[in-house]
């Protein structure tokens, strides 16, 4: 009878081995003491939660990505969670009630059905920051300068910055008067930036030739800071939501550029990433070495409506794993110094051995009978007895 292999994982679930789990801790640590500088305190929402709860704002895009069981005790369906910012939401607005701007930060794993196809990874560390109480520009740009500064902290180098705004959309399809499946069939297609079905589907529409021409042309509307300025000229005569949304995009863009002047900056304004549930601008950041955002967020206002108070909000999530990569990829890895003692029955050995746990410096005891030396077992220095004292010394 062939023996099964017990040691295999499901696709896209993972392992993490000591070299790279201490970096990852490492990371975890640094970021989150990092949001804290920032005023961001840290919320640990539950692994396993309600399934209308996950669902609700962000998560009504995340249903396919949610793995669903039933609840023996309530007879409910529960989910595990594909996304933090909803339990998040429900944090700010059920269980904390602050009427002043509310800042909080987390990090957990998530759990997805499938897997996206440039990442194989189903259980990504999620890692993120809302801001919650305040619909301006500012907390927009809070939230954007936090995402860098937590790239910058994680080592990450040539990291481009791309600026949307789905008001753009949302409000050229309700002056052109889509119905919900025309705006539907309309988004897929832009997010395909299938320019040939995009006229084919707009010649089907009995609306404005204006309004037409100007859906037509968002998918060109991509670049550098030039963009905002085109966008005005070819978006005219779109109504006063249009303008507006192009004058915060460049209001945000002009004060990050005060805080990162090399920053490369970019604009798509036909990206519609969390359309659903966005409802302003939304970004992403990018590095050279993937080909994929490695952080991303928005402005979703009224996210906690359901849970009994809609507040303003925007915030980002990253992966943790994916950061941690990167991360020890540019160099940031640090090689942590491990001393070997001896298996001896000494009083003055065991006091220097919590003397030094008690600073914070990892002591590997020797074992009776046991395999491998100091260095086989990574260690970095030894102790050793001079005279009545014992002291640590580089291993050769």
């Amino acid at each position: 009878m062939q023996q099964k292999d017990f040691w295999l994982l499901p696709d896209g679930i993972e392992e993490i081995l000591p070299d790279e789990a201490r970096h990852l801790e490492n990371l975890r640590r640094t970021l989150l003491d990092m949001f804290a500088c920032w005023g961001y305190e840290l919320v640990i929402p539950p692994f396993i939660d309600f399934l209308d709860s996950l669902l609700t704002g962000s998560g009504h895009d995340l249903e396919l990505q949610t793995f669903k069981l039933t609840d023996q005790i309530s007879g409910k369906m529960l989910g595990v969670r594909a996304d933090m910012t909803p339990q998040v939401s429900r944090i700010d607005a059920h269980n904390l009630k602050h009427e002043p701007p509310t800042r909080l930060c987390y990090v957990g794993t998530v759990l997805h059905t499938r897997g996206d196809p440039l990442e194989k990874t189903r259980s990504p560390m999620q890692i993120g920051a809302e801001l919650y109480g305040h619909a301006g520009q500012e907390s927009d740009v809070e939230v954007i300068r936090l995402m860098l500064e937590m790239l910058v902290m994680a080592g990450l180098q040539a990291v481009h910055l791309d600026l949307g705004h789905v008001g753009i959309y949302r409000a050229l399809s309700e002056q052109a008067g889509l119905t919900k499946i025309q705006e539907s069939e309309l988004f897929d297609v832009l997010q395909r930036k299938a320019r040939p079905e995009l006229q084919d589907l707009l010649a089907e529409y009995s609306i404005n030739s204006d309004l037409k021409m100007m859906l037509m042309k968002l998918p060109e509307l991509n670049g550098d800071r030039g963009i905002i300025n085109k966008a005005r000229q070819l978006l005219s005569t779109a109504n006063d939501e249009v303008k507006l949304a192009l004058a915060d995009l460049e209001a945000i863009a002009e004060k990050l550029a005060v805080h990162f002047p090399s920053l490369p900056i970019s604009f798509d304004l036909a990206e519609l990433r969390g359309y659903h549930y966005h409802t302003g601008v939304v970004f992403a950041a990018f590095v050279p070495s993937i080909g994929r955002e490695i952080a991303r967020g928005g402005r979703y206002d009224n996210i906690g409506a359901v849970f009994g108070r809609a507040r303003p909000a925007t915030g980002f999530s990253a992966d943790l794993k994916t950061l941690s990569l990167l991360s020890k990829d540019s160099g940031q890895k640090q090689q942590s110094a491990r001393i070997f003692a001896p298996h001896l029955d000494d009083g003055i050995l065991n006091e220097k051995i919590r003397d030094l746990r008690a600073r914070r410096q990892a002591v590997i005891q020797q074992l009776p009978g046991q395999a491998g030396n100091a260095k086989e077992l990574g260690c970095t220095s030894i102790l050793e007895k001079d005279n009545h004292h014992w002291v640590v010394r580089p291993l050769d």
